[in-house]
């Protein structure tokens, strides 16, 4: 009879701990890894990871632009070879994820080449776990401290709405081969929506 309530017992906290995880995953709240080395930059709408293993910095909030709510920079010889930023309710009249990429999608720029354009699901609040991915790559104008006028640029612009329809838009942007796609994998991997 003892055998029988202790495995009983032992049934009923295995089938608690699966529902228990069920509910926590179920309902999307889990945060996103970030892979070994990495750092992250949080805000009211999301965090998102950068590559501080390869001379990424958090930038001081009194440095960066008042559209950044976030910024991480690589810096070289002076020059800033790369930047992960974070946008947040940057356009108006948009509540969904293919509004929030086609307005980052305007900002990339004149000149740049669109390479790729995928829906992705993120971690983070269940009702702000769609998004769109856009890869592109641009040459670099020289000015404002970026690299030589020419130099080949990669990046990566993830955009969508948090729980609260705020749009956001997520961007890393590097000197082309300076990040493996498995990097900018990783970067996309990185967010949690809030």
């Amino acid at each position: 009879m003892t055998t029988t309530k202790k495995t009983y017992r032992t049934i009923g906290a295995t089938a608690a701990a699966a529902i228990g995880l069920a509910l926590l995953t179920g309902c999307g709240g889990e945060s996103a890894a970030l892979p070994q080395g990495w750092d992250k930059l949080d805000t009211k709408s999301l965090s998102v990871g950068y590559p501080g293993d390869k001379g990424y910095k958090e930038q001081p909030a009194a440095d960066r632009a008042k559209s950044n709510a976030a910024v991480a920079l690589k810096e070289e010889g002076g020059l800033r070879t790369g930047m992960v930023s974070v946008q947040l309710d940057f356009a108006t009249g948009v509540d969904s994820a293919a509004e929030a990429a086609s307005a980052a999608g305007a900002g990339i720029g004149l000149g740049a080449t669109r390479k790729a354009t995928e829906e992705v699901r993120l971690a983070g609040a269940e009702s702000a776990r769609e998004a769109r991915r856009i890869d592109y790559e641009f040459t670099s104008s020289g000015e404002d401290r970026t690299p030589a006028q020419g130099t080949r640029m990669t990046g990566v612009v993830v955009a969508g709405v948090d729980s609260k329809d705020v749009p956001f838009a997520v961007r890393i942007n590097a000197v082309k081969g300076s990040l493996s796609s498995k990097d900018l994998d990783d970067f996309v991997g990185s967010i949690t929506v809030k």
